[in-house]
Formats: structure tokens, sequence, C-alpha cells
């Protein structure tokens, strides 16, 4: 079908636009969706508070937001991203929670695993229960983050790191081309680009099979 396909390769593609010019620059206008989009850092650097940011920006353009989190806990992530939207006293919160309130911006649902106890099966279970029971469909999903999360297909043991964490990243990233969708996530640096002031794709720590897997990998320097 020629016109069909002329059609597809002229479509403009869906994307989600952040609120950092620059990032908007490098990805040409937004992140596509079915997309696994990683954010490498060292230790403290920022992962957290990057994602979080990311989630509130895309809450206010009315997006739904999923953040799954095997690391903090629920309230302190929503502790997180409020502050993100409103970065008040509490006098002003309660002015602007009533003023926001009257606008229509995306839902937010965060949900807490046990580190390293939660796969793409779980991941997908959720999905799958907050749609049938909240009739929630999120545009975007945040992992926090994707080196504590276990593989559905290998149990931890005998195999190597970049075989596990490879494994974790193909995982997530077909959970957002089936669910039609953007997942973001982040990763550690290994010890050199913890001190590096120009860190590469190379300081990926444990796995050098993630940059091989996702769309879209940038650093916090």
């Amino acid at each position: 079908d020629a016109e069909a396909r002329f059609e597809f390769y002229h479509k403009r593609e869906k994307r989600f636009k952040f609120d950092l010019n620059y990032f908007n620059r490098i990805t040409k206008g937004g992140v596509p969706s079915k997309t696994l989009n990683i954010a490498l850092a060292g230790t403290g650097v920022g992962k957290s508070l990057f994602m979080c940011h990311a989630a509130s920006n895309w809450l206010t353009q009315g997006k739904n937001v999923l953040y799954i989190t095997l690391e903090m806990a629920e309230e302190r992530i929503a502790e997180r991203v409020d502050a993100n939207l409103f970065d008040v006293t509490k006098d002003m919160y309660d002015n602007k929670v009533s003023k926001l309130q009257k606008k229509t911006i995306g839902q937010l649902i965060i949900k807490e695993y046990p580190t390293a106890s939660a796969h793409s099966g779980h991941f997908r279970a959720l999905l799958n229960e907050l749609s049938l029971k909240k009739t929630f469909k999120p545009d975007v999903v945040f992992i926090d983050y994707l080196n504590i999360c276990a593989s559905s297909r290998f149990k931890g043991g005998n195999i190597s790191s970049y075989f596990y964490i490879k494994a974790i990243a193909e995982e997530l990233r077909g959970l957002a081309v089936e669910f039609d969708m953007p997942i973001f996530s982040a990763t550690q640096t290994t010890r050199s680009g913890f001190t590096s002031t120009d860190i590469g794709l190379e300081d990926t720590a444990e796995s050098f099979g993630l940059p091989a897997t996702a769309d879209f990998m940038f650093a916090l320097i």
C-alpha cells in the first residue's frame, strides 16, 4: 500500500516536550513514544531530582504520569514533585492548590516496590490494573531506577552484570513499545565517571549493554 507508506513516512511523530530548551534542541522537540531514556549520574548527583522535575513538567502539560520507585519512599517522591510544582510556604501552597484544581492538569500515581524485587512483569500487571480499576493510562512512566530493578528472564546468581542489566533494559524498552509510551530511568556512573567533568558512555556502571539498548542517554554532571 504505497499511499499508506508515504503517509507513514511523513507522519509527524508524537513527542514529549521538556521544559528545558537544550533538551528539546538535542531531541528535536522532545522524546518520542516507545523509547527508553536514561539519566546517567553518580551517587547523590540528582537522578531522582531530575526525574521528579520532568514528572512535574509533564503533569502541568496535562499528561498522566506513573512514577515507580524502588529506592525512595512514595511520600518522599510526592514531596519532591510537589516542591517542583509549588516551591512555596504553607499559605501560598493552599492558595496555589485551589488555583491548580481549577485547571486541567495530568494525574500522578506513585507506586513503591522493595529494592531489587520488581521487574517488567510487575510493572505490566500494575499498568493493566490501573487501567482496569482506575481507568488510568499513563502518558509517561518513570522508574527510579533501572539498576535496582529485577529481570523477568534471569534470576541473580551466576549471570554477569553485563547481561543482567542489559536484560532489564531490554525488558523495560519492550514495555515502552508495548504500551506506546516513553519510559525514563537512571543508572550509576563508574568511580572514575563520578569525578569526571566530561562523562562518556564508557563511564556507565555495571553494563555497557544499557547504552547499547537505550534510545536516549544523557549525563548529569
